[in-house]
């Protein structure tokens, strides 16, 4: 889809803004708005029974509904408490983005559903009705740098005066609000899609999961004859396969505890694993930080080619996940959190690690897990009850290798739909800049007529 450019520009004096329409004028976001920070409200003035107004903190930007819209909040206070304070209710419509935050929660802009106030790490821009477009006005604000403008510092930040002399382009009330509408329609096509991307990306996933699940507990030959493996969790497994706990097959090493006191001994620095770099499916060694140790207890904790890796605890997806050590780093160390499987030879080792990412093995560690909030531990004697399907070593091999290959394709498709993702992203934001900067004339956009259904004959 192309669109005319205007027929004439002018220099809008405006580095980032180039030249703009000939009749646009480039005015500062202070005149096309109020600006009014937000307030800090103590603890025993915010009430959960009381919902005369919702207090949004910055937090929620993060957390709005997909139409970038601010509606009911956990917080709310009285509009008495809000007057005691000094703190403004902001009408319906607001444009409220972050002052003060992390670099990615500055830039993000919402708008409110109904009267509210916001904290004190937050602004809202409140449109002159009127003059200008709300809608107009937000897509614009999505073009400012707020990274750019901000105070640099840990916490980023950003004040009514940065803000408020930031300049934007603005044509006629009119055209405004057709760039709006275009600017809608658009958007929500290609949102749309992005969405059909996601859910693709989402089907992939468990599309992969399943044949992981599938494969490491009934085999690649559907013809087999099947047994009761003993284990509810578990259900049938081919008849020739062994199920056992995987003691049976496997020793379990335990890594070293941080904060042990060595004051006045000799230590050696080494390069050890924490539960951060232990993936599902593979090792991140992105950042590998190094621990104090004392060097006749290297070759206890020390990592060895083959091991497996399983996470004692943290989130509950990272609970028991697991992947091969190939000693990317040698010689390395482990903490306590990370077990180091390290299997006998009647057990391949990608096999033990492509048995934890199974649907059934997630569901034992989950099971067998001591939870607290939002986390989660298993211990060593747990993880080494783990029953365990065994198939011949030889069909392990062909059964990882036919897993391999699955793999394959299933990270060549997701490729595609996060790269169609990332293109449709850029091609969403490139439009929305283009239009409210006047590089594109929508002007006489109309949105495509539908197509009328026909009508369906009368059943016979």
């Amino acid at each position: 889809m192309t669109f005319p450019a205007y027929p004439a520009y002018k220099d809008s004096e405006v580095e980032w803004l180039g030249e703009v329409p000939e009749h646009w004028k480039v005015l500062p976001v202070k005149w096309v708005g109020w600006l009014k920070g937000g307030a800090g409200f103590p603890h025993d003035k915010q009430g959960v029974d009381s919902h005369e107004l919702d207090f949004h903190k910055v937090n929620a930007l993060a957390s709005a509904d997909s139409d970038g819209v601010l509606r009911s909040s956990e917080n709310t206070i009285t509009r008495e408490t809000a007057k005691e304070l000094g703190a403004y209710v902001f009408p319906k419509g607001t444009i409220v983005f972050a002052k003060v935050g992390a670099a990615l929660l500055l830039g993000r802009l919402r708008t409110i559903s109904a009267e509210a106030c916001i904290d004190n790490n937050m602004m809202g821009l409140i449109v002159f009705q009127g003059k200008v477009s709300n809608q107009f006005v937000l897509y614009s604000m999505g073009t400012v740098r707020f990274d750019l403008i901000a105070n640099p510092g840990a916490v980023p930040s950003l004040n009514e005066g940065q803000i408020g002399n930031y300049r934007l382009a603005i044509p006629g009330l009119p055209e405004q609000t057709q760039i709006a509408r275009f600017l809608d329609h658009e958007t929500a096509r290609i949102d749309a899609l992005i969405e059909e991307q996601q859910r693709l990306i989402e089907l992939l996933k468990e599309k992969r999961q399943a044949v992981i699940s599938h494969a490491v507990t009934k085999g690649l030959d559907s013809t087999v004859p099947m047994k009761d493996s003993g284990v509810e969790w578990l259900g049938e497994v081919p008849a020739h396969w062994d199920v056992g706990a995987l003691r049976w097959y496997a020793t379990i090493q335990g890594g070293i505890a941080k904060g042990k006191d060595y004051e006045g001994r000799e230590t050696v620095v080494m390069p050890y694993l924490r539960v951060a770099n232990v993936q599902n499916g593979y090792v991140d060694l992105t950042e590998v930080k190094e621990i104090s140790v004392l060097e006749s207890e290297v070759e206890r904790y020390r990592l060895r080619a083959g091991d497996v890796l399983m996470n004692e605890g943290g989130d509950n997806d990272k609970l028991g996940r697991g992947t091969v050590w190939q000693a990317q780093i040698e010689p390395c160390l482990h903490q306590n959190h990370v077990f180091a499987i390290r299997p006998n030879d009647s057990l391949n080792a990608e096999w033990l690690a492509t048995f934890t990412q199974s649907e059934q093995a997630r569901a034992y560690f989950f099971l067998n897990s001591k939870q607290s909030t939002n986390l989660a531990s298993i211990s060593a004697s747990n993880v080494m009850s783990l029953a365990l399907p065994i198939p011949p070593v030889s069909e392990q091999q062909e059964i990882i290798a036919y897993l391999e290959e699955d793999r394959s394709r299933y990270e060549q498709l997701t490729g595609v739909a996060i790269s169609t993702v990332g293109l449709l992203q850029e091609r969403r934001s490139a439009l929305i800049s283009a239009a409210v900067t006047g590089k594109i004339d929508v002007r006489g956009w109309q949105p495509a007529a539908r197509t009328q259904a026909p009508e369906l004959e009368e059943a016979v």
